[in-house]
């Protein structure tokens, strides 16, 4: 009996399939096309978030914003909120009640036609830069507050911590969110900031801690040393891990 034989990767074509990664933020509706790695083979692309528009209207966004980008073969989708199968379950920084329950795979399917996988923004933050082992946590810091935690690599159903109370009775989002930054300054806001790494260590006993987010750069307290501020382009390129089975 012959023994299997392998051929080399470049004695034959490789496939590569390229990933559209969108971030659906609070402030800005961003794309890039990932290479298998996770690489970005373009520079991204932004536009503001038209808060308040109609989810129709943020795809047709989307879709022109995407139009000139590199081929690509599936879609990847990071939202601000709880997704489930494609739809939307809330939205809290759009500013739209259709969100509540909008098939959004769907319509960026028939839109753009192409495969899609959604999960939130957070949480695919966090999948580019988890190293996989233990238990990890990512917040970020942006117009709301977003948590992404996983396990040996693997991510957790997603929570919305963000809208568990913190403190006086008003949740995370009220007390970190970018307009609360902006209204108590920066010095109270990382006071904040602070006191909310300090509840997630006691809640989940994390191993690391990742930063990300917008606001991020605004921090200015010592970290601990298993605290590591990371890039926003981390939400973009995360992406990719959403189609890794």
């Amino acid at each position: 009996m012959h023994s299997p034989s392998f051929v080399a990767c470049h004695a034959l074509p490789c496939i590569t399939v390229n990933t559209l990664a969108i971030d659906v933020g609070g402030s800005g509706l961003k794309a890039a096309v990932l290479d298998a790695q996770g690489e970005m083979t373009c520079d991204a692309v932004r536009i503001d978030t038209p808060v308040g528009a109609h989810p129709d209207a943020i795809v047709l966004l989307l879709s022109d914003l995407v139009r000139d980008l590199p081929p690509y073969e599936r879609i990847a989708v990071g939202f601000p909120g709880m997704v489930r199968d494609g739809i939307v379950r809330t939205a809290p920084n759009l500013g739209h009640d259709a969100w509540s329950g909008y098939a959004l795979g769907r319509a960026l399917e028939q839109a753009l036609g192409r495969p899609v996988r959604i999960a939130n923004d957070a949480d695919v933050q966090g999948l580019a830069v988890i190293q996989g082992s233990g238990i990890e946590m990512v917040i970020t810091l942006g117009t709301g507050f977003g948590t992404g935690l996983y396990l040996d690599g693997r991510l957790a159903p997603h929570l919305e911590l963000s809208h568990h109370p913190f403190r006086k009775g008003e949740s995370y989002d009220e007390h970190l969110g970018n307009a609360a930054r902006k209204r108590v300054g920066n010095r109270k806001w990382n006071k904040r900031v602070l006191k909310a790494i300090r509840c997630v260590r006691a809640l989940t006993s994390f191993d690391h801690l990742y930063i990300g987010g917008g606001n991020a750069k605004k921090i200015d307290f010592e970290l601990d040393p298993d605290v590591t501020l990371v890039s926003n382009a981390a939400g973009l390129k995360g992406g990719v891990a959403l189609w890794r089975d």
